[in-house]
């Protein structure tokens, strides 16, 4: 059961690497892994009502953790195509407005109905005297005062905590989107956070670094071509600090430039060719 869990994790990232790679923009490879996994949850539950389980260990690792991997990343990715496809604008006012309500929303959900349940307590604790009941089937208990959520679900392929765990673990991936969205510099996900590099500042324009960021995406200068776009922009965004919304639409616009299509890049080439000269005048 632990080398399923490996393969559907391994599997996830691959078509993560591959959509990111493909996708247009990231409403498209939002789009695109939600229907991935739809598909790929309905492959497992066939698999497992059909072949059930070996040990009790086995079906409280799969609904503890293997599940709850592709169903939370489900959730997740769907949750982002609603966001990203609702969007009413692509800066300004708006756009902080638009997200900070949704990040709001999310903070609402967690201090109303998470952080003080006894299970979000448990699975946060990293606890397992309570696995057993938690995450096998059957042992739904409408004592507990649960969520009427748990009338809907299929009882041959659910333990109702399975999918809080989704939940959990997508409402995680969504903070970390939301934020990122909001403060690209303020991802603590992303490891170039340190003192050192708090006073880099991009000081050209924003059109200028699209144009840089393509042109390194174009001859494979970044991890031999194998990152997308969206993932190159969003390092510079948080290297520099800035926001460049949709750089999908600058670059097609800078395609229809009259003149030079690469006028940074011919900038930059002029500036190396003086600086180059200036040195050897030394």
């Amino acid at each position: 059961m632990r080398h399923l869990l490996h393969k559907i994790v391994s599997d996830i990232q691959k078509q993560e690497h591959k959509f990111s790679v493909e996708a247009s923009n990231f409403i498209d490879e939002a789009y695109k892994m939600t229907v991935y996994l739809k598909e790929l949850l309905g492959d497992v539950k066939e698999d497992i009502i059909n072949e059930g389980f070996t040990t009790k260990e086995d079906e409280i690792l799969f609904f503890k953790q293997i599940k709850p991997t592709v169903l939370g990343k489900l959730i997740y990715y769907n949750k982002v195509f609603r966001i990203e496809s609702a969007c009413p604008a692509s800066s300004g006012n708006i756009y902080e407005g638009y997200f900070a309500m949704h990040l709001r929303e999310l903070k609402q959900e967690y201090t109303e109905h998470v952080c003080n349940s006894d299970f979000y307590r448990y699975y946060r604790s990293g606890r397992t005297d309570r696995d057993e009941q938690y995450f096998t089937l059957g042992n739904i208990n409408c004592y507990d005062g649960l969520n009427s959520f748990v009338f809907e679900i299929d009882t041959k392929f659910s333990t109702y905590f399975d999918y809080k765990v989704s939940k959990i673990i997508a409402n995680e991936l969504i903070y970390n989107y939301l934020t990122t969205k909001l403060n690209p510099e303020q991802n603590p996900d992303v490891l170039l956070q340190h003192e050192e590099t708090k006073d880099l500042f991009w000081t050209q324009t924003k059109n200028a670094l699209i144009e840089l960021i393509y042109a390194l995406y174009a001859c494979d200068a970044i991890s031999h071509g194998k990152i997308g776009i969206r993932k190159i922009s969003m390092v510079f965004q948080i290297l520099f600090r800035v926001s460049l919304n949709d750089i999908h639409n600058s670059f097609h616009r800078m395609k229809t430039r009259a003149g030079s299509r690469t006028l940074f890049l011919d900038q930059l080439k002029q500036s190396l060719g003086e600086y180059m000269d200036r040195e050897d005048n030394l």
